[in-house]
């Protein structure tokens, strides 16, 4: 199955070994697991949990969202601006130049197009709509971060990709040219070329997999973008860790703070943050505009859809934060934001979509491939 990717070999595994992440068999998290993050008296979810547990996990109607194109004609005023796409989805324009973060179009989070997590929001534009992309950011491989379909349309493109060790292979595999990949180490950087851009990968607290055998075989980072001007920090998936204390000494201060807040549980509350965490990781990283990211697409975990937002307004403007929250598909310059309108509330009042609403993984527990791994990211 094309979709499962390539395992890394030859030189690239070579430089692989020589990671002082490397642990011989695959990548290991360096920060020990902080007390209070994983839960042991609360069990995993079972498979059967996972398909057909929980309440409220997908809404009963489309989310807002707008075609973003409009507001991409004009240029940002501040020089810095994102357009949440959903999930982790962003397009970042920061002085001229266009940054995409792990780009998902697919319409399912998993190695089949006929089972595992569907996504229940469209993306508000079509990949073929959009502007032209000057580097395509993928923090780590797991399904909902690294799609198969995604990249084989963008590797038609003259654009390059960074990320993180070993994940060029594949990319490799589904058709971007070798010199248009840079894979990177923790606290390492390039430059895009000719252009006032670098970016560096930073530490994250997670793992990596495609299938049941490849089990953080390529590296998981955290990923700054900086230019002259403006500094934007992408969390890719994790968990809560003081390694962010680092970040901040080393590569901070952060105009805009991009953190993953959900698909949390907590017998697993060491790989991702979840709101209330994902605030304790800002604060971590010195503060900046905090726009929210991996939730609104896709049902990963048993809580309900929206409540990564309402905590995160709950508890955020009571710490101070800039919240930065907007529909799907609208253009925000962080500089200018002003306040949150909770523009998630009433999809639920929505009495039924077109088709009858489907179990949050869509599938029966028979057809799921194989190769799935769990937690599924």
């Amino acid at each position: 199955m094309k979709s499962l990717g390539k395992k890394p070999d030859g030189l690239r595994l070579d430089r692989m070994k020589s990671s002082l992440l490397w642990a011989g068999d695959g990548f290991r998290n360096m920060h020990p697991v902080l007390p209070g993050l994983r839960n042991l008296d609360v069990p995993r979810p079972t498979l059967s949990e996972f398909l057909y547990g929980g309440t409220r996990r997908v809404p009963r109607g489309p989310l807002p969202s707008v075609d973003p194109r409009d507001g991409w004609r004009s240029q940002p005023g501040t020089g810095l601006r994102a357009t949440w796409l959903g999930h982790s989805t962003v397009l970042i324009e920061i002085d001229g130049l266009r940054v995409l973060t792990d780009p998902v179009w697919g319409l399912r989070a998993s190695p089949s197009r006929l089972a595992g997590p569907r996504r229940f929001q469209p993306v508000p534009i079509a990949l073929r709509d959009l502007p032209p992309i000057d580097l395509v950011l993928v923090s780590h491989d797991h399904y909902d971060h690294l799609d198969y379909p995604t990249i084989r349309e963008l590797a038609r493109r003259e654009v390059p990709f960074v990320t993180s060790l070993g994940v060029g292979a594949h990319l490799e595999a589904w058709g971007v040219p070798a010199q248009r990949i840079t894979e990177l180490d923790w606290w390492e950087s390039c430059t895009l070329p000719n252009a006032d851009l670098s970016v560096t990968a930073a530490p994250s607290q997670h793992f990596s997999g495609r299938g049941l055998k490849d089990r953080n075989a390529t590296l998981w980072s955290s990923l700054v973008i900086r230019s002259s001007r403006h500094s934007v920090f992408f969390s890719g998936d994790t968990g809560l860790t003081s390694e962010y204390a680092t970040i901040r000494e080393r590569l901070g201060p952060f105009d805009l703070v991009m953190l993953e807040v959900g698909a949390f549980h907590p017998s697993w509350g060491d790989i991702h943050l979840g709101p209330a965490n994902a605030l304790k990781a800002h604060a971590l990283l010195g503060g900046g505009a905090f726009l929210p990211v991996h939730w609104g697409t896709f049902s990963l975990a048993l809580h309900a859809w929206d409540e990564p937002a309402e905590t995160l307004l709950a508890l955020g403007p009571k710490q101070g934060v800039q919240l930065v929250m907007p529909r799907l598909g609208e253009p925000v310059e962080p500089a200018q934001v002003d306040g949150v309108t909770p523009w998630w509330r009433g999809v639920d009042e929505v009495e039924s979509r077109d088709a009858p609403a489907e179990s949050p993984a869509e599938s029966p527990v028979m057809t799921l491939p194989k190769s799935m791994p769990w937690p599924v990211d």
